[in-house]
């Protein structure tokens, strides 16, 4: 991703009313951001605990969407994320869903899916496991590459009630 300042990263957010805008908390660590290493940015609200942000680049463009994590906890013993498809202790997949933009969002229509907690499936995948006899490194790639769809593809699910 390109480097983002916090004015890009609250007009990115599509499904934000102005006064949600005004209330966007960027993460503490902004000013370290690797955006080189970067394949979509996320972050909790560090003074809200259900909201989150994720900012991807489907066109080139930022495009962002502001999340709500569901409260309570899962009696699964484990949970796949459905950006970084990471299957990790239940407790540290959260729902996220995100009210679509545009007139389909004030009309209460929403979109969720299954996310790494913490919002570090960028970091998740580039993590190297042993490589399985015949296994290539190529495939970390792959898992990197499937990431970055994966979350703009859910920016456009929520962008796309724009239209609507």
């Amino acid at each position: 991703m390109r480097a983002l300042t916090e004015d890009q990263l609250r007009a990115a957010l599509v499904n934000a009313e102005a006064e949600e805008l005004r209330h966007v908390a960027m993460p503490h660590d902004l000013a370290l951001t690797d955006w080189d290493h970067q394949d979509f940015f996320a972050w909790r609200d560090p003074r809200s605990r259900g909201r989150a942000y994720l900012v991807a680049e489907p066109d080139g463009e930022p495009v962002g969407v502001v999340l709500r994590a569901a409260e309570g906890s899962s009696r699964a013993r484990s949970a796949m994320c459905n950006v970084c498809h990471t299957t990790q202790p239940a407790d540290q997949v959260t729902l996220f869903t995100a009210r679509k933009a545009g007139a389909a969002g004030d009309h209460g229509d929403s979109v969720g899916t299954y996310m790494c907690a913490d919002l570090s499936c960028h970091e998740n995948v580039r993590i190297a496991a042993p490589l399985a006899p015949g296994e290539i490194r190529a495939s970390v790639d792959r898992r990197i590459d499937g990431t970055k769809h994966r979350a703009e593809a859910f920016v456009e699910r929520v962008r796309a009630g724009e239209g609507a």
